[in-house]
């Protein structure tokens, strides 16, 4: 019983992230992963959260200052924090024919399930198989375009290194100036655009789009969860309306150097990107204020849950709007999807809203604090990427003070292990005390 009760799910979730933190801390810190052989601790740091955080924020150019030993340590980094780390040590039981205790399965489930796995082993595997497949089909694509320009093995390694960092919604390059060499070309865009889409999706949905394409071609239907239906949703109308909006603003902006398909290209990533990618094929520093307000926007929200993105969601996002069409016709119960939401799921919803709100207004604040001549759309702008472990920035990551570095730590942190995930290891587990108080109501709005 007391092993039961020292066990939490959230608390593991968040000292396995710390642990790995310090890991590769240590690591980068080693000689051989800088070119000079030497990087402050604070810089490794924030590189070492950042990966594992697959944020993609970076205080010195990972292209031009590690090696390609330290570029390797990122990307194993990236990789572990995409795919979580109980779910790399679950699957390394697996393949040693270990039992698996209650507690990695519950680890398993909080990261990437929506409801309890009827066959534990095959999620894992799946998960592994399907990440290795989507990698690899986007290393191959990438190569073949990379292997004009390089070669071989550093096409190789370049062409890897982007699709695990795509795939994981990272966003770390091996080039100095991330992706915007490649902002014509159209293989290297759709790869990256469809390796973000799928990293961000969850493989919960992925699993589900994949067999609903295998029994639609044995001409036999196939119903999506109610989480598949409002991801889907919300992910694809976030994409094309981004796309537009971009579009409009930036046509003849911020794009006005490029063709008609250089525009189209542009619009469309630079819109994928904020769903906590962090990839960027233009200069951001161009755009107007109007998108970059969007983009704010589109990296709070985040990617969808289960997946290796952060961000409040994209299954918050739906739910909140359900909420309010809900209001708004008079109607008591939630429905979406001809389904009823249940109240701890609007309350959840709810609750991850205001603290994400509140911890991206207090982490500003300090950054302000410390350094009171950044401008306010840049530090506005860095704390959202943080916080939706996207990696997007308008160059204030390379100017933090080691102040403003520890609170982007923090926030990249928060935001990918989640603010419900804080809430509830300082929470109690139940209240003190049977009781309730008289009903009073109060004036709101």
């Amino acid at each position: 019983m007391f092993r039961q009760k020292r066990f939490q799910p959230a608390s593991v979730l968040a000292i396995s992230f710390l642990i790995a933190i310090t890991l590769g801390t240590i690591i980068l810190l080693f000689p051989a992963s800088t070119v000079t052989g030497k990087i402050r601790f604070i810089d490794a740091l924030f590189t070492a959260t950042s990966a594992i955080c697959v944020t993609g924020l970076t205080v010195v150019d990972t292209a031009t200052y590690f090696t390609r030993f330290g570029q390797i340590i990122i990307l194993i980094l990236i990789q572990l924090g995409g795919l979580g780390i109980m779910t790399f040590s679950t699957l390394i039981l697996l393949a040693a024919g270990r039992r698996i205790s209650i507690q990695d399965r519950i680890m398993v489930q909080e990261s990437f399930l929506p409801r309890a796995p009827r066959d534990f082993r095959a999620i894992i595997r799946n998960i592994f198989f399907m990440t290795v497949a989507i990698e690899l089909a986007g290393t191959i694509f990438l190569f073949l375009c990379l292997n004009r320009k390089f070669a071989w093995p550093e096409a190789l390694f370049h062409s890897l290194f982007h699709a695990v960092s795509s795939f994981c919604n990272a966003g770390f390059s091996t080039f100095s100036d991330n992706l915007q060499g490649f902002v014509g070309d159209v293989v290297v865009n759709l790869t990256i655009i469809s390796l973000i889409i799928l990293g961000g999706l969850g493989f919960l949905v992925i699993q589900e789009c994949f067999y609903y394409f295998v029994l639609a071609r044995a001409a036999k239907r196939y119903r999506f969860s109610l989480h598949s239906k409002i991801v889907l949703t919300v992910s694809s109308s976030l994409i094309i309306t981004g796309w537009l909006v971009l579009y409009l603003l930036e046509s003849s902006h911020g794009f006005n150097h490029l063709d008609g398909k250089g525009k189209i290209l542009a619009s469309l990533f630079q819109a994928v990107t904020p769903r906590t990618a962090g990839f960027n094929t233009v200069d951001l520093r161009n755009l107007q204020i109007a998108s970059i307000f969007f983009l704010m926007g589109l990296m709070f929200i985040g990617a969808s849950p289960g997946s290796t993105g952060g961000g409040i969601k994209t299954a918050t996002l739906g739910v909140i709007i359900a909420f309010i069409r809900a209001k708004l016709r008079a109607r008591e119960r939630v429905y979406l999807f001809y389904r009823t939401l249940p109240d701890d799921c609007l309350t959840r919803a709810f609750t991850l809203f205001f603290l994400a709100l509140s911890w991206i207004a207090l982490a500003s604040f300090f950054i302000f604090l410390a350094q009171p001549s950044a401008l306010m759309k840049e530090v506005f702008f860095e704390v959202f990427s943080a916080f939706g472990t996207v990696g997007l920035s308008l160059g204030l990551a390379s100017e933090l003070t080691p102040i403003g570095k520890i609170v982007i730590i923090v926030t990249m942190y928060i935001g990918r292990i989640g603010p419900l995930t804080i809430l509830t290891i300082f929470s109690r587990t139940r209240p003190w005390g049977q009781y309730e108080y008289v009903e009073e109501s109060v004036m709101i709005g």
